[in-house]
C-alpha cells in the first residue's frame, strides 16, 4: 500500500507565565469522532488550507503562521498576532465557522497580523504510516493578557490551561491520551520556567523535520526521534506508544 501524501499542517503551543510555576500550556481534548487522534489532548491547530497563502508576507513559512493563527481563533477564540476587541474577535471566530476567507475578512476588518508572535519550535514529519498523516510546523506563542480562550464544541469538546508536566502526568495515570508527537513535546516544553526560556532555547536549534524511526534494542522495538535537536526523550517502547 502506497504512503500517503503528507497533508500540510501548522499547531501553536499558546504558553503563558503563571509567576509561581512552570507555565502552562492551551491544551484542547478533541472529539472521539475526530478521524485523526479523537480523544486526544492536542495543542490547537490544524491543516493548511489554500486560503492561507494569501497573505504573503517575508516569512518563508507564512502560510502556516496564518494557519496557526487562523486555527487558535476557530478552535479556542483566542486571537495570536492580532490586535482586536473581543467583539470584533468573536464575529472573525463566527465567520470562519462559517466558512468565510480569513484574509477577505481581516482586510474587512481593517486588521494586520504580525506574524512574529509565532516563534518556530518544531515541524514533524511521520513517514511510511497506512493512514493519513500530517506535516506539522509547531510554533510557539506568548498568551494576550487576560486571553479567555472558549472551547468550539465541535472539533474539541474541552480545553484547559495546564503545565507540560501535568499533561503527562494525566497521560500516565489514563486520565488522557498524549499521541507519540505530542508527548515529546511535552517532555522538552516541561524543561522551561516560562516563555522567555522557552523562545530562546527554541531558536537555539533548527527546525528540522523530525519523522520518528523503529529501532530494536535487545529484542524490543523502540519508536525513536534523531538527537540533537532540543528534546530530552529521543525513544519509547512501541508497545506503550501512543500514535494517532
Amino acid at each position: 500500500m502506497p504512503t500517503p501524501e503528507a497533508i500540510p499542517a501548522a499547531t501553536v503551543i499558546v504558553m503563558r507565565d503563571t509567576g509561581s510555576g512552570p507555565p502552562e500550556l492551551l491544551m484542547v481534548e478533541r472529539s472521539r469522532a475526530m478521524a485523526f487522534a479523537g480523544g486526544a489532548l492536542v495543542f490547537p491547530g490544524g491543516r493548511i488550507d489554500p486560503g492561507d497563502h494569501l497573505l504573503v508576507d517575508s516569512h518563508d513559512d507564512a502560510a502556516a503562521r496564518i494557519a496557526a493563527i487562523r486555527e487558535t481563533i476557530e478552535e479556542a477564540g483566542l486571537a495570536l498576532g492580532l490586535s482586536c476587541d473581543w467583539d470584533t474577535l468573536a464575529s472573525l471566530r463566527a465567520a470562519l465557522h462559517a466558512g468565510e476567507p480569513f484574509a477577505r475578512l481581516l482586510a474587512e476588518a481593517g486588521l494586520v497580523l504580525d506574524l512574529d508572535a509565532l516563534v518556530p519550535f518544531a515541524r514533524w514529519l511521520p513517514h511510511g504510516l497506512p493512514h493519513r498523516v500530517f506535516d506539522t510546523r509547531f510554533y510557539l506563542a506568548r498568551a494576550p493578557e487576560g486571553a479567555a480562550p472558549q472551547v468550539d464544541g465541535s472539533e474539541n469538546v474541552r480545553l484547559c490551561w495546564i503545565t507540560a508536566q501535568d499533561a503527562l502526568d494525566l497521560a500516565d495515570r489514563g486520565e488522557a491520551m498524549v499521541i507519540y508527537p505530542t508527548r515529546r513535546n511535552l517532555e522538552r516544553l516541561a524543561l522551561f520556567d516560562g516563555f522567555e526560556s522557552a523562545m530562546a532555547h527554541a531558536r537555539s536549534f533548527a527546525v528540522e523535520p523530525i519523522t520518528p524511526f523503529v529501532e530494536s534494542r535487545g529484542g524490543v522495538d523502540w519508536l525513536c526521534i534523531p538527537e540533537g535537536l532540543g528534546y530530552p526523550v529521543t525513544a519509547e517502547r512501541m508497545d506503550r506508544a501512543v500514535r494517532a
